[in-house]
């Protein structure tokens, strides 16, 4: 499996050789919304690399930027918002300078999304099947049996029963379980190179959650797609995804391996993240509330986003601090660590 790294560069692997370049590389993205009371910097400066075949989770609160940071990659921005800076590169092009016809043969083809809520991505009126067919369609220069006889086969493939019949099933005929595994076999309708899943189980109850996401792990085993998880539950990280980064306010605090982030975390938003969770052997403890709330987007204080909830606020955090690192391989913005070395 590859590893997300912070550095578009090739990283030299243990032999000497080079390793291959990223297979999608997020720089200094900005993507802000105007509106009436001002411009809302919804995603203002992330930066992350993904290897092929790697996995790699963004968790935050609702509003921390991690969906918008999604979206832009697919170029899938509507006004008011837009892409103010930054670039994404996506087997060495450009996303953000690519004409729409261009990224129209890339999104749904070499990227997919699958979004939260499956009964949002079906079209209602359509067999789920038809709509499998005209993904493949849209891509691959074969006949409509053919298609049909790959809808069936990715039916399978997401553990859904009896596919030759559900192919035929409307959307509102399937539980929810069953709509977010259609969702899953048309995102993988052609085998795409990036797999995006944004809040995949939220609307699941947590039985059928647990088996999407080892449908998630097995798939990415058996076709080494990349995994790209948006989500805000640390624990769905865990189960999936080989490293993390954690958002806040449109911005990176802290990024690294999964064991490293949940054992031990170093930035003090990851701290109440994990504090805010259940853990095993904590039966009569309550839980720790992150105090306050996530700021208005038009009222972002200056310099860290989580000043104002922050137990180590000092007077320098009015001052947007660096990722560094603390020393451990990981990448820390917060002023505590400001002695560690610039990656």
């Amino acid at each position: 499996m590859g590893m997300a790294t912070g550095q578009a560069e090739a990283v030299t692997s243990r032999g000497g050789a080079a390793a291959p370049p990223a297979l999608l590389t997020v720089e200094n993205l900005q993507t802000f919304f105007r509106t009436s009371g001002g411009t809302v910097r919804a995603v203002d400066g992330v930066s992350f690399d993904l290897a092929a075949g790697a996995s790699l989770g963004i968790v935050g609160e609702s509003g921390s930027g991690k969906s918008v940071t999604s979206l832009s990659i697919m170029r899938l921005i509507d006004r008011p918002g837009f892409i103010a800076g930054g670039r994404i590169l996506f087997k060495g092009r450009d996303l953000v300078e690519l004409p729409e016809r261009d990224v129209r043969r890339i999104r749904g083809g070499e990227i997919s999304l699958v979004f939260q809520d499956p009964m949002a991505a079906l079209n209602p009126v359509y067999t789920v099947g038809s709509q499998v067919v005209e993904a493949i369609l849209a891509h691959r220069p074969i006949g409509r049996k053919q298609a049909m006889e790959r809808a069936i086969e990715l039916f399978r493939m997401v553990g859904i029963p009896a596919p030759e019949v559900r192919v035929n099933e409307y959307p509102h005929k399937l539980s929810g379980g069953m709509r977010q595994r259609v969702t899953i076999a048309l995102a993988l309708a052609n085998e795409p190179d990036l797999l995006i899943l944004d809040e995949p189980t939220t609307a699941l109850d947590v039985t059928v959650q647990a088996q999407i996401l080892d449908l998630v792990r097995d798939l990415q085993q058996r076709v080494d797609t990349a995994v790209l998880l948006i989500t805000h539950d640390i624990g769905v990280v865990r189960e999936v995804c080989e490293e993390v980064i954690v958002m806040y306010g449109g911005r990176v605090m802290e990024r690294g391996s999964v064991a490293k982030l949940t054992d031990d975390p170093k930035h003090p938003y990851t701290v109440g993240l994990l504090g805010s969770m259940p853990q095993p052997g904590m039966k009569g403890r309550p839980l720790q509330a992150i105090p306050g709330a996530v700021p208005a987007p038009l009222a972002m204080p200056q310099g860290c986003p989580f000043q104002s909830r922050c137990p180590h606020m000092m007077e320098v955090c009015t001052a947007m601090p660096p990722l560094k690192d603390p020393g451990d391989g990981r990448l820390v913005a917060c002023w505590l660590y400001e002695g560690g070395a610039t990656p």
